[in-house]
């Protein structure tokens, strides 16, 4: 191979490589400013002291927690359970902590649980599922205080 074209060889691939490098640096410094203006939440210390008006607003007052499971309707309307920190099973099996007598309900129907200082619902593959206000839950669902759970004919909601 001549002389001329082994060097214009080592020349192209030496570009070549110069290019991809610069490309990956300019990829890297694109993203670094879109994650900068993208960056947000909380200012930090130093922007709350060059600009007061960044004060985070306090924080509302807390939720009070849930304590008493009410059944609204259904064959067991007007039964409430006491709410403690372990897993409440809802069904028509003998085991479960509500048994549910109502033919539309699976033996082990459901199951309502806490999480933190929140109460968690979630379908234990039953065979008519269970609502959450109005929607059929596909996932365990975080219940609000006055949130109407269905299953089956009955209904019930969390209360403080």
């Amino acid at each position: 191979m001549n002389e001329l074209v082994f060097t214009a060889l080592r020349l192209g691939f030496l570009i070549l490589l110069w290019v991809l490098i610069l490309s990956i640096v300019g990829a890297l410094r694109r993203d670094l400013v879109i994650g900068k203006r993208a960056r947000t939440g909380v200012p930090s210390a130093r922007e709350i002291r060059k600009h007061p008006e960044l004060t985070p607003a306090p924080e509302a007052p807390a939720k009070r927690p849930a304590r008493i499971l009410c059944v609204l309707e259904g064959p067991l309307a007007g039964t409430q359970i006491e709410l403690a920190a372990s897993p409440i099973l809802l069904g028509r099996a003998q085991e479960a902590t509500l048994v549910l007598e109502d033919d539309y309900a699976s033996g082990r129907h459901a199951r309502l649980f806490p999480q933190g200082s929140r109460w968690f619902i979630e379908d234990l593959g039953s065979t008519n599922g269970t609502f959450l206000g109005d929607n059929q839950l596909t996932r365990a669902q975080p219940v609000e205080l006055g949130q109407p759970i269905r299953v089956g004919k009955t209904v019930m909601e969390l209360r403080a």
